[in-house]
């Protein structure tokens, strides 16, 4: 049997992942593929003669989105290539089938269209599909020309949900990340005998296998198999149910005879019985079986036949244990991933999917939350064949009403409940899933209006659509427990007004950005105890959390000035820091049972202009090209991964500020040593989290080969960075008080505030973080306004290794606020007063003045010390500069 697709000849292929369909016809439909942007009729679409068509192959996505602003020559996305269209546009097939469809039923399948599709095929309209995640099938039989030449018509739209929008009723409403449009999965055409297993079984394999049990020797496995008639005539037949081992054998089968009426269909549930089973056990040993169904007639014919892999495991999770994996404790740590990539969009292909999948493999991920709506066969097909243990979930997101509506409408109700069951039958036979995850972050209520709907008075509840979603679930699949992730309870965002949705599912997620949105990461340990306490009988975990990192934005301290989680200076070191401090305490909370970082590669959205990127979600662990894996990611491979790992933080930096740094390194091995311009600086073993650090290492003018070994059993592995340090600063020692990021200065080179001990940073111009900037304020008496603009108080010091010799000290003040006498304090040089009770305002002639005092110093031990101790209120200093 051959297909034609436009001019292209294609031999038939037989579907291999997921469902493997042995006796049915499949064709994939990917060449000679045309595309059109823009609305208009079928009638216009079908008979313009100007009407611009674009070839292309399938998938497709039309949209580019998100780019970096350095190094623009190096990216497919950049601001002259980017396309944020979001409405209708076009496809068209023309194609020949084989002459034999005319004695089979024709299905055209379609892996996922965004966000609507509706479908014509020579000028019949054969449906519509409203949601852009799931698989869907139409019935082609009547439609399709056999033998001749057929035009397949695509109408898709992803336009933006609003009022009286055409998708105002199609999930997701809101997100942070954008919706691309297209056929960006794979399209087919299926041929099929009139007595199947159901092909219109909501996108699924019409089969649904559930592990019942597993007692000692002896494993039950439920399968339910939905089949159909489409012939004029009763059929008899049987079903058959078999579970075939790796080797080829046959380990169970089952047989029920079935009769089906013309037009008819039938549901039945077989029960296998498995002896001394070999179970699948996640990432230890993903063993996986075969499970074929047939519907054959009372001779023995087969009419059709649906196989899938199957693994025989039981899950559970545990308020007080955690997760169970066949009933043994297993620590779910892993990751959180959208399906885009850079000049790819959603439109990626089966081997870009599986080097993501290796990427996770080499941290060590073994867990994956599918965020934040369904995903395709090809990431559930490799989380099955490498263990990984999935979170799945439906694209309700922050929003499920419009304008001042307090309730989801119908039509948006049902959208969920399609979208919910589909997600449950197109995956249901996974082993790797775990649970259906039924809503993310709609508990907003009225802490970040932009996220909701109603513009006054109460926020909409979203409770009832959330307990019928988690009744949909049950029934659709009653072995897996419902989930949801919460981003709110207890006063997280600037207000206090947030429902409580986590009772609505049987699991609790947490997405929860301590040190990055809110608080401390201290703060994580305290509320996460907080939450396990309210809700003792429901299993906690945590769904999100990390930072943002920009590969080309660094610092020399994370702690040594406020992050801009919603702008700029957003560096790669700050991301390390958040996942060390938090990854710290989600190891020692054994009642999770799962934790998900946020996330595992940068993505694209259209709500943010941070970091280095441009419409860029910079919290993964790796790039949106995937060229660049970030620091932290080796954080996680040393502690979550078995295999050497040896990694210099920072390699990136090259450029150094200060000739004294401190070097982290991230090593799994019994013992590291650090060497810089081969000098050995020294050795350590056992590093706390997998995280070595020499503080202050001495580095020279030029270059720096700073190199970490570790030492293994097997042998030594080596990682090397190359630093560089201007002979300028060596003479000189910038300091940027307060700052995370070293501000830019005309003809001097600044560093982020380091050295320090106590204080905390302050900005001339802070912001919450929360709604819109305040009108900047301007300081005056100075041309370096931006190293001014940040500041360290309260009572602290510095402590900056330098050569002996003497130096002057230029110490750059600015009041931020206060009038004159009401903040004084002392400056101690080496521990002698030399700028007794202080009073900048007075001194500058009152606040947002900067005034400069200079300080000659002699230094004979190596240290120059400041010290800044409050007389009345806190001490203060905006810029420091240490020159010979």
């Amino acid at each position: 049997m051959r297909l034609r697709t436009g001019s292209t000849a294609l031999a038939m292929l037989v579907a291999t992942p997921a469902i493997a369909q042995a006796d049915r016809s499949l064709v994939p439909l990917a060449q000679g593929w045309e595309f059109s942007r823009g609305d208009a009729t079928l009638d216009e679409v079908s008979h313009a003669p100007d009407r611009k068509w674009e070839k292309v192959a399938i998938p497709h996505s039309w949209n580019r989105v998100g780019y970096y602003v350095p190094n623009p020559q190096d990216h497919i996305n950049r601001a002259d290539t980017i396309d944020k269209y979001q409405g209708v546009s076009w496809y068209r097939l023309t194609f020949t089938p084989a002459a034999d469809f005319d004695k089979r039923r024709a299905w055209l399948q379609f892996d996922a269209a965004s966000r609507t599709a509706e479908v014509w095929l020579n000028g019949q309209r054969l449906g519509v599909h409203r949601g852009g995640f799931s698989r869907f099938r139409l019935d082609a039989s009547s439609a399709l020309r056999a033998g001749q030449s057929n035009v397949l018509l695509v109408k898709v739209d992803n336009t933006q949900p609003d009022l009286g929008s055409s998708t105002a009723d199609v999930l997701p409403l809101a997100g942070d990340f954008f919706v691309h449009g297209g056929l960006y999965r794979p399209v087919s055409l299926i041929g099929t005998a009139a007595m199947h297993i159901d092909m219109l079984d909501a996108g699924g394999s019409g089969i649904l296998a559930t592990t019942r049990s597993i007692d000692g020797a002896q494993a039950k496995i439920d399968v339910r198999v939905r089949t159909r008639n489409d012939g004029q005539r009763k059929q008899a037949g049987q079903i058959v149910v078999r579970l075939v081992d790796a080797s080829g054998k046959t380990v169970a089968t089952d047989a029920r005879p079935v009769t089906l009426n013309g037009g008819g269909a039938a549901e039945t549930t077989q029960r296998l019985t498995i002896a001394n089973p070999h179970l699948w056990n996640g990432v230890a040993d993903p063993y996986l079986h075969r499970l074929v169904v047939e519907i054959a007639s009372t001779s023995g014919a087969v009419f059709d036949r649906v196989e899938q892999p199957f693994g025989i495991r039981t899950m559970r999770a545990d308020p007080v244990r955690g997760f169970l994996l066949n009933g043994r404790p297993l620590h779910l740590h892993g990751v959180g991933y959208h399906q885009d990539r850079e000049g790819r969009g959603w439109a990626t292909t089966p081997a870009e999917i599986e080097q993501d999948v290796a990427i996770m493999r080499d941290m060590g991920v073994n867990s994956v939350r599918l965020t934040h709506y369904q995903h395709g066969q090809t990431i559930h097909d490799l989380a099955d064949r490498y263990g990984f243990v999935l979170w799945d979930e439906i694209p309700l997101v922050s929003k499920w009403t419009q304008g001042e509506a307090m309730a989801a409408s119908p039509a948006l109700r049902e959208n969920a409940r399609q979208q919910l069951r589909e997600l449950i039958r197109q995956n249901g036979n996974h082993p790797s899933v775990a649970s259906w995850g039924i809503a993310n972050e709609v508990d907003f209520g009225k802490s970040i209006p932009a996220f909701i709907t109603a513009r006054s008075g109460e926020a909409p509840d979203p409770l009832p659509l959330l307990r019928e979603l988690d009744m949909v679930a049950k029934a659709e699949d009653p072995s897996r427990p419902t989930a949801l992730a919460t981003c709110c309870e207890r006063d997280i965002g600037p207000t206090s007004a947030v429902p409580i949705t986590a009772v609505a599912a049987d699991l609790g997620g947490a997405n929860r950005y301590f040190g990055w949105y809110f608080g401390t990461p201290a703060d994580l340990g305290p509320h996460l105890d907080e939450l396990h306490a309210r809700r003792p009988a429901q299993p906690l975990s945590v769904t999100e959390y990390g930072a943002g990192g920009a590969t080309t934005i660094h610092t020399d301290n994370p702690l040594g000035g406020r992050v801009d989680q919603r702008g700029r200076n957003q560096p790669e070191e700050y991301e390390s820091y958040i996942h060390e401090q938090a990854w710290q305490t989600l190891a020692a909370k054994p009642y999770l049972w799962g934790t998900w970082l946020w996330n595992s590669f940068d993505f694209a959205t259209t709500v943010r202009r941070e970091g280095d990127g441009i419409d860029i979600n910079t919290k993964g662990l790796v790039t949106y090209d995937r060229k660049i894996r970030k620091d932290v990611s080796h954080f996680y491979k040393a502690n979550w991964n078995a295999a050497p790992t040896v990694h210099v933080n920072g390699s990136r930096y090259t450029d150094r500020a200060y000739p004294a740094t401190d070097v982290r390194v991230y090593s799994n091995a019994p013992r590291t040593e650090l060497r810089v311009n081969d000098r050995l600086v020294g050795t350590m073993s056992a590093c706390p989290q997998m995280t070595c650090v020499w503080p202050k290492v001495a580095l020279s003018a030029g270059a720096n080969r700073v190199v970490a070994r570790g030492l293994f059993p097997d042998g030594a592995q080596e990682d090397t960075a190359i630093w560089q340090l201007a002979p300028e600063a060596l003479r000189a020692i910038r300091i940027d008080s307060g700052a995370l990021v070293a501000a830019d200065a005309a003809g001097k080179r600044y560093g982020s505030d380091d050295f320090f001990d106590g204080g905390r940073a302050g900005q001339v111009n802070a912001w919450s973080g929360y709604g819109p900037r305040p009108a900047p304020k301007v300081v005056a008496g100075t041309s370096e306004g931006e190293v001014v603009g940040t500041y360290r108080e309260g009572r602290f010091s510095y402590d900056v290794p330098v050569a002996n010799g003497r130096y002057s000290v230029a110490l750059t003040f600015v009041e931020p606020s206060l009038t004159a006498g009401a903040r004084r304090f002392d400056v101690l040089a080496n521990g002698k007063r030399v700028l007794p009770a202080l009073d900048v305002a007075a001194a500058a002639g009152g606040p947002l003045k900067a005034v400069t005092r200079r300080i000659p110093i002699q230094v004979s031990d190596g240290r120059l010390r400041l010290a800044f101790v409050p007389v009345q209120g806190d001490a203060i200093v905006s810029g420091i500069e240490i020159t010979r």
